[in-house]
């Protein structure tokens, strides 16, 4: 059993920690879908040394432990409902350090309050890329994004938020640090603790800082935003480029003309790249080395993609400039969403193979629950769609709240039927762990649970988040 952060516990902690640790700010309280209400005190540490007094007094307290990051979470990981007893916010934003530097190791060492786009500036300075890439980049901060073992758009190349991490500093749950700040890339000694951390969501630890991989920036980059028959033409097409590329592979997104008529219908400003906008596209980035040339072979790809009635138009940018505008329709979607308000957004995993039919069979089961508008978009070279559904035009989700456990339920059944995941890059957070009971493998969640009880067996860490105890 837990216990509140009383009056009592509030003064000890003051008299242990600086007045600027304090903070008494609602945006901790809050996630940007508002589906849930926080409450607790919120500490801002400047340093591990204070993290680590910070949760080794709530460990004698037994006062449940939040970890805040840059708050972009969209499961409730970052949130403790006013039914809960009120715990402890430990907000990282004051731990923004870059911590050293390694151009030659292609390393950089971050604090975890650290906002992603400031690492990536960095990174650039230092004639560097670091590729995680996100919608919330001018917010999410380094600690959350491994914490939930972030993606984005730059997956299919570089990987996840774990494949771009060599080494973390973490406090652990009874207070002692974990010092494993590592720029090797070769470590065997033993249970890869980072790996741990990483994906934990803060229920295992709370990670201060890390080591991240850095990768040289390509010399030649193009980008296109092609016309695809289907879905299966777009996976053909991915194949396609595969073979003239390899890994030169940047991104490679799937768009549906809903996200378009969605912006219009929102009134988000783009430049529309077709006369008549398409029911799918393909928005691909290429980055290459020197002597290359990607826009060739972009335009090499069309016309043989072209000619076996893959693709029916495309626009291949000729300038940074132009590159912008076609990414800025796709990052512009996510807005357009949250403005027409989804009934239930959905984060889905596929086998590749498995993604055309998935669409399609989505098609009825939503039709059989009611009227509504499917939006299916995303990082089709990784497999992760956000398959989101909305109401009919002019009518609001809260019209249909009743009907949205149903909606997830569907689109969850079919997912897991093609050997799919229900959680692909946000995490399981509050929203999701009835989800991992009802699909998770057995052994598997035995096995969280033991983790969880052998490293933090007073149930402090962020309690109710992935495992939701």
């Amino acid at each position: 059993m837990l216990n509140p952060v009383t009056p009592e516990f509030e003064a000890r902690l003051r008299a242990q920690l600086p007045p600027a640790c304090f903070r008494d700010d609602a945006r901790f309280f809050e996630e940007p879908r508002r589906k849930w209400q926080g409450h607790g005190l919120v500490v801002a540490p400047d340093s591990t040394e204070d993290v680590s007094a910070i949760v080794r007094a709530c460990a004698a307290a037994r006062v449940a432990v939040v970890p805040y990051s840059g708050g972009t979470g969209l499961v409730g990981g970052q949130i403790v409902t006013q039914d809960q007893p009120r715990p402890v916010v430990l907000a990282l934003e004051r731990m923004n350090r870059i911590r050293s530097r390694h151009p030659q190791e292609n390393v950089l060492v971050a604090e975890a309050g650290c906002i992603l786009a400031d690492v990536q500036r960095i990174a650039g300075d230092m004639d560097r890329l670091f590729p995680l890439s996100l919608t919330s980049e001018g917010s999410a901060r380094i600690g959350g994004l491994l914490s939930t073992n972030a993606g984005g758009i730059n997956t299919l190349r570089y990987g996840t938020a774990r494949a771009q991490c060599l080494g973390v500093e973490a406090v652990m749950p009874d207070g002692s640090v974990l010092h494993g700040l590592t720029r090797l890339r070769k470590d065997n000694t033993g249970y890869d603790l980072r790996d741990l951390l990483i994906g934990a969501e803060g229920s295992l630890g709370v990670i201060t800082a890390s080591a991240l991989r850095l990768v040289p920036r390509p010399v030649a980059t193009a980008t296109a935003l092609m016309v695809v028959r289907d879905p299966d033409a777009a996976l053909t097409l991915l194949s396609r480029l595969g073979e003239k590329a390899g890994e030169s592979i940047s991104a490679f997104e799937l768009l549906h003309g809903t996200g378009f008529a969605f912006m219009d219908e929102t009134g988000i400003a783009y430049r529309r790249p077709f006369d008549h906008l398409p029911d799918w596209s393909v928005l691909i980035e290429l980055g290459m080395g020197e002597g290359q040339d990607p826009r060739a072979l972009l335009q090499d790809l069309f016309t043989e993609a072209h000619g076996l009635g893959l693709v029916s138009d495309g626009v291949i940018a000729a300038s940074g400039a132009q590159s912008a505008e076609l990414w800025r329709i796709r990052e512009s979607i996510p807005a357009a969403n949250a403005r027409v308000g989804a009934i239930s957004s959905h984060d889905v995993a596929l086998p590749l193979s498995a993604i055309p039919e998935f669409i399609a069979r989505g098609v009825g089961a939503i039709a059989a629950i009611g009227p509504f508008r499917v939006n299916a978009f995303g990082h089709l070279g990784d497999g992760n769609l956000h398959y989101n559904v909305f109401p009919p035009r002019g009518q609001s989700p809260r019209d249909f709240d009743a009907l949205r456990p149903v909606v997830m339920r569907a689109v969850h059944d079919l997912v897991m039927g093609y050997g799919g995941s229900f959680s692909a890059e946000h995490g399981l957070g509050r929203l999701k762990p009835p989800e991992l009971e009802r699909y998770g493998d057995p052994t598997k969640r035995a096995v969280m649970r033991a983790i969880k009880s052998a490293l933090d067996p007073l149930g402090i860490m962020n309690p109710g988040a992935v495992l939701g105890v």
